[in-house]
Protein backbone atom coordinates (compact mmCIF):
# COMPACT_ATOMS: atom_id res chain seq x y z
CA UNK A 1 0.00 0.00 0.00
CA UNK A 2 1.25 3.75 -0.51
CA UNK A 3 1.13 6.88 1.31
CA UNK A 4 -2.64 7.71 0.06
CA UNK A 5 -3.89 4.75 -1.94
CA UNK A 6 -4.90 1.25 -0.08
CA UNK A 7 -5.63 -1.68 -0.57
CA UNK A 8 -9.37 -0.46 -2.55
CA UNK A 9 -7.95 2.99 -3.48
CA UNK A 10 -7.60 6.05 -1.72
CA UNK A 11 -10.11 6.67 1.21
CA UNK A 12 -9.98 8.86 4.49
CA UNK A 13 -12.77 11.39 5.76
CA UNK A 14 -14.11 13.64 2.84
CA UNK A 15 -12.32 17.05 3.31
CA UNK A 16 -9.58 16.73 5.89
CA UNK A 17 -8.10 13.58 4.52
CA UNK A 18 -8.90 13.31 1.28
CA UNK A 19 -9.72 17.01 -0.48
CA UNK A 20 -10.72 18.42 -3.63
CA UNK A 21 -7.28 19.44 -4.01
CA UNK A 22 -6.47 15.80 -3.68
CA UNK A 23 -9.06 15.22 -6.20
CA UNK A 24 -7.76 17.23 -8.91
CA UNK A 25 -4.65 16.91 -8.40
CA UNK A 26 -5.40 13.01 -9.37
CA UNK A 27 -7.45 14.49 -12.35
CA UNK A 28 -4.30 16.25 -13.56
CA UNK A 29 -2.06 13.39 -13.76
CA UNK A 30 -4.34 10.87 -15.06
CA UNK A 31 -5.64 13.65 -18.05
CA UNK A 32 -1.65 13.98 -18.91
CA UNK A 33 -0.73 10.58 -18.94
CA UNK A 34 -3.48 8.84 -20.75
CA UNK A 35 -3.45 11.89 -22.52
CA UNK A 36 -0.54 14.23 -23.39
CA UNK A 37 1.95 11.59 -22.48
CA UNK A 38 0.63 9.14 -25.04
CA UNK A 39 0.46 11.97 -28.07
CA UNK A 40 -3.49 12.06 -27.49
CA UNK A 41 -6.47 13.69 -25.37
CA UNK A 42 -7.02 11.13 -22.84
CA UNK A 43 -10.79 9.66 -22.38
CA UNK A 44 -11.54 8.98 -18.36
CA UNK A 45 -15.13 7.77 -17.21
CA UNK A 46 -16.14 9.25 -13.89
CA UNK A 47 -18.72 7.57 -11.36
CA UNK A 48 -20.00 8.48 -7.64
CA UNK A 49 -22.07 7.43 -4.86
CA UNK A 50 -24.40 9.11 -3.52
CA UNK A 51 -22.30 10.50 -0.09
CA UNK A 52 -22.87 14.71 0.03
CA UNK A 53 -18.79 15.41 -1.10
CA UNK A 54 -19.25 12.72 -4.01
CA UNK A 55 -19.92 16.41 -5.72
CA UNK A 56 -17.22 18.38 -4.59
CA UNK A 57 -14.80 15.44 -5.56
CA UNK A 58 -16.37 14.56 -8.68
CA UNK A 59 -16.09 17.97 -10.23
CA UNK A 60 -12.27 18.59 -8.64
CA UNK A 61 -11.39 15.21 -10.61
CA UNK A 62 -12.79 16.16 -13.44
CA UNK A 63 -11.63 19.68 -13.49
CA UNK A 64 -8.38 18.55 -13.32
CA UNK A 65 -8.61 15.68 -16.25
CA UNK A 66 -9.82 18.86 -18.57
CA UNK A 67 -7.16 21.15 -16.84
CA UNK A 68 -4.70 18.49 -18.93
CA UNK A 69 -6.40 18.57 -22.01
CA UNK A 70 -8.58 14.98 -21.34
CA UNK A 71 -12.34 14.77 -21.59
CA UNK A 72 -14.23 13.80 -18.69
CA UNK A 73 -17.30 11.51 -19.30
CA UNK A 74 -20.10 11.76 -16.22
CA UNK A 75 -22.08 8.64 -15.30
CA UNK A 76 -23.03 10.67 -12.22
CA UNK A 77 -24.86 8.17 -9.06
CA UNK A 78 -24.11 4.57 -10.29
CA UNK A 79 -21.99 1.87 -8.99
CA UNK A 80 -18.23 1.02 -8.84
CA UNK A 81 -18.73 -2.42 -10.97
CA UNK A 82 -20.46 0.13 -14.02
CA UNK A 83 -17.63 2.29 -13.81
CA UNK A 84 -15.42 -0.82 -14.50
CA UNK A 85 -17.30 -2.32 -17.08
CA UNK A 86 -18.28 1.12 -19.22
CA UNK A 87 -14.78 1.84 -18.62
CA UNK A 88 -13.80 -1.78 -20.73
CA UNK A 89 -16.29 -1.88 -23.37
CA UNK A 90 -16.46 1.51 -24.36
CA UNK A 91 -12.82 2.14 -24.64
CA UNK A 92 -12.04 4.61 -22.31
CA UNK A 93 -8.68 4.98 -21.15
CA UNK A 94 -9.54 4.70 -17.65
CA UNK A 95 -12.25 5.20 -15.07
CA UNK A 96 -12.73 6.84 -11.95
CA UNK A 97 -15.14 5.94 -8.95
CA UNK A 98 -15.79 8.42 -5.72
CA UNK A 99 -16.79 5.99 -2.90
CA UNK A 100 -15.73 4.96 0.19
CA UNK A 101 -17.66 2.00 -0.19
CA UNK A 102 -19.11 0.33 3.13
CA UNK A 103 -17.46 3.32 5.26
CA UNK A 104 -19.56 5.66 6.74
CA UNK A 105 -21.09 9.14 4.73
CA UNK A 106 -17.95 11.32 6.27
CA UNK A 107 -15.68 9.40 4.48
CA UNK A 108 -14.95 9.29 0.66
CA UNK A 109 -12.50 7.89 -1.98
CA UNK A 110 -11.29 7.59 -5.30
CA UNK A 111 -10.90 3.92 -7.02
CA UNK A 112 -9.00 4.01 -10.58
CA UNK A 113 -9.56 1.52 -13.31
CA UNK A 114 -7.05 1.14 -16.38
CA UNK A 115 -8.90 0.55 -19.93
CA UNK A 116 -9.51 -2.97 -19.55
CA UNK A 117 -11.93 -1.97 -16.36
CA UNK A 118 -8.91 -3.78 -13.57
CA UNK A 119 -8.13 -1.49 -10.50
CA UNK A 120 -4.89 0.79 -11.63
CA UNK A 121 -1.98 0.02 -9.73
CA UNK A 122 1.90 0.75 -10.26
CA UNK A 123 3.30 3.03 -12.11
CA UNK A 124 0.51 5.59 -12.40
CA UNK A 125 -0.59 5.51 -8.86
CA UNK A 126 2.90 5.91 -7.93
CA UNK A 127 3.05 9.10 -10.36
CA UNK A 128 -0.26 10.41 -8.51
CA UNK A 129 1.22 10.05 -4.90
CA UNK A 130 4.40 11.95 -6.07
CA UNK A 131 2.36 14.62 -7.42
CA UNK A 132 -0.04 14.87 -4.53
CA UNK A 133 3.41 15.28 -2.57
CA UNK A 134 3.81 18.10 -4.91
CA UNK A 135 6.87 16.03 -6.37
CA UNK A 136 6.95 17.19 -10.39
CA UNK A 137 10.45 15.68 -11.18
CA UNK A 138 8.78 12.64 -13.03
CA UNK A 139 6.81 15.48 -14.98
CA UNK A 140 9.85 17.62 -15.80
CA UNK A 141 7.99 20.51 -14.06
CA UNK A 142 4.45 21.16 -13.30
CA UNK A 143 2.07 18.89 -15.84
CA UNK A 144 1.34 21.92 -18.36
CA UNK A 145 -2.45 23.17 -18.17
CA UNK A 146 -3.97 22.80 -21.27
CA UNK A 147 -5.22 25.89 -23.49
CA UNK A 148 -6.90 26.97 -26.33
CA UNK A 149 -8.61 24.15 -28.35
CA UNK A 150 -6.64 21.33 -26.65
CA UNK A 151 -8.78 21.90 -23.41
CA UNK A 152 -11.15 19.61 -22.69
CA UNK A 153 -14.82 18.82 -22.40
CA UNK A 154 -17.48 16.97 -19.61
CA UNK A 155 -19.51 15.06 -21.39
CA UNK A 156 -23.03 13.71 -19.91
CA UNK A 157 -22.52 10.17 -20.12
CA UNK A 158 -25.88 8.40 -18.57
CA UNK A 159 -26.50 6.37 -21.42
CA UNK A 160 -23.20 4.51 -20.55
CA UNK A 161 -24.90 3.63 -16.90
CA UNK A 162 -28.41 2.70 -18.55
CA UNK A 163 -26.13 0.38 -20.86
CA UNK A 164 -24.62 -1.25 -18.24
CA UNK A 165 -28.14 -1.93 -16.90
CA UNK A 166 -29.18 -3.73 -19.90
CA UNK A 167 -25.90 -5.28 -19.64
CA UNK A 168 -27.17 -7.72 -16.09
CA UNK A 169 -30.70 -8.19 -17.42
CA UNK A 170 -29.10 -9.64 -20.22
CA UNK A 171 -27.28 -12.10 -18.12
CA UNK A 172 -30.58 -13.96 -16.71
CA UNK A 173 -32.00 -17.16 -18.39
CA UNK A 174 -34.64 -16.79 -17.49
CA UNK A 175 -37.43 -15.14 -15.49
CA UNK A 176 -37.86 -14.29 -11.91
CA UNK A 177 -41.75 -14.06 -11.68
CA UNK A 178 -43.63 -15.52 -8.86
CA UNK A 179 -40.35 -14.83 -6.98
CA UNK A 180 -40.22 -12.25 -4.04
CA UNK A 181 -36.62 -10.74 -3.66
CA UNK A 182 -35.39 -8.30 -0.75
CA UNK A 183 -32.93 -5.75 -1.86
CA UNK A 184 -31.51 -3.71 0.53
CA UNK A 185 -29.58 -0.30 -1.44
CA UNK A 186 -27.46 1.05 1.47
CA UNK A 187 -28.37 4.49 1.02
CA UNK A 188 -26.12 4.38 -1.86
CA UNK A 189 -25.06 3.56 -5.52
CA UNK A 190 -27.91 0.71 -6.06
CA UNK A 191 -30.95 2.26 -4.81
CA UNK A 192 -32.11 2.58 -8.27
CA UNK A 193 -30.49 0.45 -10.37
CA UNK A 194 -30.68 -2.86 -8.44
CA UNK A 195 -34.53 -2.70 -8.26
CA UNK A 196 -35.16 -1.44 -12.18
CA UNK A 197 -32.78 -5.01 -12.78
CA UNK A 198 -35.13 -6.98 -10.93
CA UNK A 199 -38.53 -5.44 -11.80
CA UNK A 200 -37.74 -5.99 -15.74
CA UNK A 201 -36.66 -9.54 -14.74
CA UNK A 202 -40.12 -10.19 -13.26
CA UNK A 203 -39.51 -10.59 -9.47
CA UNK A 204 -41.88 -8.58 -6.96
CA UNK A 205 -39.19 -6.34 -5.57
CA UNK A 206 -39.28 -5.17 -1.54
CA UNK A 207 -36.93 -2.34 -1.05
CA UNK A 208 -35.27 -0.72 2.12
CA UNK A 209 -32.21 1.46 1.53
CA UNK A 210 -33.58 3.34 -1.13
CA UNK A 211 -33.67 6.89 -0.12
CA UNK A 212 -30.33 8.91 -0.03
CA UNK A 213 -29.64 12.26 1.34
CA UNK A 214 -26.16 12.52 1.23
CA UNK A 215 -25.43 11.87 4.86
CA UNK A 216 -27.29 8.21 5.81
CA UNK A 217 -25.15 6.13 3.38
CA UNK A 218 -24.61 2.91 4.65
CA UNK A 219 -26.42 4.22 7.85
CA UNK A 220 -28.14 1.11 9.62
CA UNK A 221 -28.71 -0.35 6.31
CA UNK A 222 -26.71 -2.45 3.68
CA UNK A 223 -24.00 -4.84 3.41
CA UNK A 224 -22.47 -4.35 7.16
CA UNK A 225 -25.60 -3.72 8.66
CA UNK A 226 -27.62 -6.99 7.26
CA UNK A 227 -30.05 -6.54 10.25
CA UNK A 228 -32.72 -4.60 8.56
CA UNK A 229 -32.52 -6.89 5.64
CA UNK A 230 -33.26 -10.06 8.09
CA UNK A 231 -36.19 -8.66 9.34
CA UNK A 232 -37.66 -7.59 5.77
CA UNK A 233 -37.00 -10.78 4.84
CA UNK A 234 -39.11 -12.56 7.53
CA UNK A 235 -41.70 -10.04 8.03
CA UNK A 236 -42.92 -10.28 4.47
CA UNK A 237 -41.78 -14.09 4.26
CA UNK A 238 -39.44 -13.01 0.84
CA UNK A 239 -37.82 -15.96 -1.20
CA UNK A 240 -33.68 -14.24 -0.91
CA UNK A 241 -32.85 -10.88 0.03
CA UNK A 242 -29.72 -9.28 -1.52
CA UNK A 243 -28.10 -6.42 0.47
CA UNK A 244 -25.16 -4.29 -1.55
CA UNK A 245 -22.81 -1.31 0.00
CA UNK A 246 -22.17 2.14 -0.52
CA UNK A 247 -20.80 1.52 -3.96
CA UNK A 248 -22.59 -1.60 -4.95
CA UNK A 249 -19.23 -4.09 -5.43
CA UNK A 250 -20.45 -6.25 -2.33
CA UNK A 251 -23.19 -8.35 -2.00
CA UNK A 252 -24.46 -10.35 0.96
CA UNK A 253 -27.39 -12.79 1.32
CA UNK A 254 -29.99 -13.44 3.76
CA UNK A 255 -31.67 -16.91 3.11
CA UNK A 256 -35.62 -17.09 3.81
CA UNK A 257 -34.46 -19.48 7.08
CA UNK A 258 -32.97 -16.19 8.23
CA UNK A 259 -29.50 -17.56 7.92
CA UNK A 260 -26.82 -15.17 6.02
CA UNK A 261 -24.44 -16.15 2.84
CA UNK A 262 -21.61 -14.05 3.01
CA UNK A 263 -18.94 -14.02 0.43
CA UNK A 264 -18.10 -17.68 1.21
CA UNK A 265 -21.54 -19.17 1.27
CA UNK A 266 -21.88 -17.14 -1.62
CA UNK A 267 -18.52 -19.12 -3.32
CA UNK A 268 -20.13 -22.13 -2.52
CA UNK A 269 -22.52 -21.84 -3.85
CA UNK A 270 -22.07 -19.87 -7.41
CA UNK A 271 -18.91 -22.89 -7.59
CA UNK A 272 -21.26 -25.56 -7.84
CA UNK A 273 -24.11 -23.70 -10.21
CA UNK A 274 -20.89 -23.00 -12.85
CA UNK A 275 -19.50 -26.51 -12.50
CA UNK A 276 -22.91 -28.00 -13.50
CA UNK A 277 -23.15 -25.76 -16.55
CA UNK A 278 -19.85 -26.64 -17.15
CA UNK A 279 -18.19 -23.46 -16.30
CA UNK A 280 -15.89 -23.58 -13.84
CA UNK A 281 -12.57 -23.81 -15.51
CA UNK A 282 -9.97 -25.93 -13.73
CA UNK A 283 -12.56 -27.09 -11.13
CA UNK A 284 -11.05 -24.33 -9.08
CA UNK A 285 -12.23 -21.39 -7.41
CA UNK A 286 -10.09 -18.05 -5.75
CA UNK A 287 -10.78 -17.31 -2.04
CA UNK A 288 -8.50 -14.92 0.38
CA UNK A 289 -7.17 -16.20 3.51
CA UNK A 290 -9.81 -14.45 5.63
CA UNK A 291 -12.20 -17.28 4.01
CA UNK A 292 -14.03 -19.69 6.42
CA UNK A 293 -11.84 -22.65 6.00
CA UNK A 294 -15.05 -24.69 5.93
CA UNK A 295 -15.09 -23.30 2.20
CA UNK A 296 -11.86 -25.11 1.30
CA UNK A 297 -12.98 -28.54 3.03
CA UNK A 298 -16.60 -28.57 1.27
CA UNK A 299 -15.40 -28.08 -2.11
CA UNK A 300 -12.92 -30.25 -1.89
CA UNK A 301 -15.42 -32.74 -1.06
CA UNK A 302 -16.71 -32.23 -4.46
CA UNK A 303 -13.91 -32.15 -6.19
CA UNK A 304 -13.44 -28.03 -6.44
CA UNK A 305 -10.01 -27.12 -5.80
CA UNK A 306 -9.37 -23.29 -3.46
CA UNK A 307 -7.00 -20.94 -4.88
CA UNK A 308 -5.88 -18.85 -1.67
CA UNK A 309 -4.60 -15.05 -1.85
CA UNK A 310 -4.24 -11.94 -0.27
CA UNK A 311 -7.13 -9.81 1.01
CA UNK A 312 -8.85 -7.60 -1.92
CA UNK A 313 -10.59 -8.04 -5.14
CA UNK A 314 -7.21 -6.88 -6.92
CA UNK A 315 -5.42 -9.35 -5.26
CA UNK A 316 -8.39 -12.17 -6.25
CA UNK A 317 -8.76 -11.11 -9.81
CA UNK A 318 -5.07 -11.10 -9.96
CA UNK A 319 -4.45 -14.92 -9.03
CA UNK A 320 -7.65 -15.90 -11.18
CA UNK A 321 -6.03 -14.53 -13.74
CA UNK A 322 -2.96 -16.28 -12.72
CA UNK A 323 -4.70 -19.95 -12.20
CA UNK A 324 -7.23 -19.63 -15.06
CA UNK A 325 -10.20 -19.77 -12.23
CA UNK A 326 -13.60 -18.40 -13.62
CA UNK A 327 -15.05 -17.48 -9.97
CA UNK A 328 -13.21 -15.73 -7.07
CA UNK A 329 -14.22 -13.57 -4.28
CA UNK A 330 -14.44 -12.72 -0.43
CA UNK A 331 -15.71 -13.46 2.63
CA UNK A 332 -16.89 -9.69 2.66
CA UNK A 333 -18.82 -9.96 -0.51
CA UNK A 334 -16.75 -8.88 -3.35
CA UNK A 335 -17.39 -11.87 -5.78
CA UNK A 336 -15.88 -11.88 -9.35
CA UNK A 337 -16.65 -13.78 -12.35
CA UNK A 338 -14.31 -13.58 -14.96
CA UNK A 339 -16.69 -14.38 -17.93
CA UNK A 340 -18.88 -10.95 -16.77
CA UNK A 341 -16.11 -8.72 -15.14
CA UNK A 342 -12.93 -7.85 -13.82
CA UNK A 343 -13.96 -6.92 -10.67
CA UNK A 344 -16.34 -7.64 -7.84
CA UNK A 345 -19.83 -6.92 -8.64
CA UNK A 346 -22.97 -7.14 -6.29
CA UNK A 347 -25.55 -6.75 -9.23
CA UNK A 348 -24.22 -9.87 -11.25
CA UNK A 349 -23.14 -11.95 -7.70
CA UNK A 350 -26.89 -11.80 -7.18
CA UNK A 351 -27.97 -12.39 -10.32
CA UNK A 352 -26.25 -15.22 -10.12
CA UNK A 353 -27.46 -16.69 -7.18
CA UNK A 354 -30.74 -16.19 -8.87
CA UNK A 355 -29.88 -18.20 -11.58
CA UNK A 356 -28.76 -20.91 -9.36
CA UNK A 357 -32.02 -21.00 -7.44
CA UNK A 358 -33.92 -21.36 -10.51
CA UNK A 359 -32.13 -23.63 -11.98
CA UNK A 360 -32.35 -25.97 -9.27
CA UNK A 361 -35.92 -25.29 -8.48
CA UNK A 362 -35.18 -25.68 -4.80
CA UNK A 363 -35.38 -23.20 -1.96
CA UNK A 364 -32.62 -21.07 -1.71
CA UNK A 365 -31.76 -22.31 1.90
CA UNK A 366 -31.10 -26.12 -0.09
CA UNK A 367 -28.61 -24.35 -2.24
CA UNK A 368 -25.90 -24.58 0.65
CA UNK A 369 -26.66 -28.42 1.51
CA UNK A 370 -22.62 -29.49 2.00
CA UNK A 371 -21.67 -26.49 2.59
CA UNK A 372 -20.01 -27.10 6.53
CA UNK A 373 -18.44 -24.28 7.99
CA UNK A 374 -15.85 -23.91 10.48
CA UNK A 375 -16.43 -22.21 13.93
CA UNK A 376 -15.15 -18.41 12.88
CA UNK A 377 -15.25 -15.01 14.64
CA UNK A 378 -14.43 -11.80 12.85
CA UNK A 379 -13.93 -8.25 14.95
CA UNK A 380 -12.39 -4.93 14.02
CA UNK A 381 -10.70 -2.64 16.49
CA UNK A 382 -10.66 1.13 16.18
CA UNK A 383 -6.67 2.53 16.29
CA UNK A 384 -5.89 5.91 15.56
CA UNK A 385 -1.74 4.12 14.39
CA UNK A 386 -2.42 0.73 13.05
CA UNK A 387 1.31 0.11 12.63
CA UNK A 388 2.04 0.53 16.69
CA UNK A 389 -1.04 -1.32 17.16
CA UNK A 390 -0.08 -4.51 15.99
CA UNK A 391 3.10 -4.01 18.26
CA UNK A 392 5.07 -6.72 19.85
CA UNK A 393 1.44 -9.39 18.90
CA UNK A 394 3.82 -11.85 17.54
CA UNK A 395 4.25 -14.29 21.01
CA UNK A 396 0.38 -13.90 21.62
CA UNK A 397 -0.90 -14.68 18.06
CA UNK A 398 1.70 -17.88 18.37
CA UNK A 399 0.49 -19.27 21.60
CA UNK A 400 -3.25 -18.98 19.75
CA UNK A 401 -1.84 -20.97 17.22
CA UNK A 402 0.05 -23.15 18.71
CA UNK A 403 -3.61 -23.86 21.37
CA UNK A 404 -4.89 -24.82 17.69
CA UNK A 405 -6.44 -22.01 16.00
CA UNK A 406 -5.88 -20.17 12.67
CA UNK A 407 -5.40 -16.31 13.16
CA UNK A 408 -5.19 -13.40 11.03
CA UNK A 409 -4.27 -9.97 12.71
CA UNK A 410 -4.13 -7.50 9.81
CA UNK A 411 -4.20 -3.78 9.26
CA UNK A 412 -6.83 -2.65 7.38
CA UNK A 413 -6.25 -1.22 3.75
CA UNK A 414 -9.53 0.69 3.83
CA UNK A 415 -10.27 2.03 7.68
CA UNK A 416 -7.91 2.82 10.78
CA UNK A 417 -8.81 -0.49 12.31
CA UNK A 418 -7.08 -3.70 12.88
CA UNK A 419 -9.08 -6.86 11.53
CA UNK A 420 -8.88 -10.16 13.42
CA UNK A 421 -10.46 -13.24 13.08
CA UNK A 422 -9.91 -16.63 15.19
CA UNK A 423 -10.68 -19.91 13.55
CA UNK A 424 -11.10 -23.77 14.71
CA UNK A 425 -11.80 -25.21 17.99
CA UNK A 426 -15.05 -23.88 19.32
CA UNK A 427 -16.70 -20.55 19.00
CA UNK A 428 -16.02 -20.06 22.67
CA UNK A 429 -12.01 -20.60 21.91
CA UNK A 430 -12.65 -18.11 19.68
CA UNK A 431 -14.32 -15.46 21.16
CA UNK A 432 -11.86 -15.97 24.09
CA UNK A 433 -8.44 -15.56 21.22
CA UNK A 434 -9.74 -12.28 19.98
CA UNK A 435 -11.24 -10.81 23.39
CA UNK A 436 -7.07 -11.01 24.64
CA UNK A 437 -5.81 -9.77 20.99
CA UNK A 438 -8.45 -6.83 21.84
CA UNK A 439 -6.95 -6.13 24.88
CA UNK A 440 -3.33 -5.93 23.86
CA UNK A 441 -4.16 -3.65 20.89
CA UNK A 442 -5.97 -1.45 23.00
CA UNK A 443 -3.15 -1.10 25.40
CA UNK A 444 -0.93 -0.38 22.27
CA UNK A 445 -3.15 2.56 21.15
CA UNK A 446 -2.47 5.66 22.25
CA UNK A 447 -6.80 6.62 21.64
CA UNK A 448 -7.44 4.25 24.47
Amino acid sequence: MGKYFGTDGFRGEAGVTITAEHAFRCGRVLGWYFGVNMGKKCRAVIGKDTRLSSYMLEYALAAGITASGGDAYILHVTTTPSVSYVTRCDGFDCGAMISASHNGYRDNGIKLFNSQGEKLTGGVISLIERYLDGDKSPFGGDIPFASGREVGKTVDYVSGRNRYIGHLVSLSTCSYKGLKIGLDGANGSAFRIARSVFDALGAKTFLIGGDPDGTNVNGGVGSTHIEALLKLVSEESLDIGFAFDGDADRCIVVLPDGRIATGDEILYICANFLRSRGELTGDRVVCTEMSNGGLISSLKARGIECRVCGVGDSNVWKEMNASGAALGGERSGHIVFSKYETTGDGLVTAIMLMEALCAKKCGADELLKGYVPLPQLNCSVPVSDKAAAVRDLDGLITSLRESGLRMIVRPSGTENVIRLMAEGGSMEDCARALRLLDEKIRANDSRF
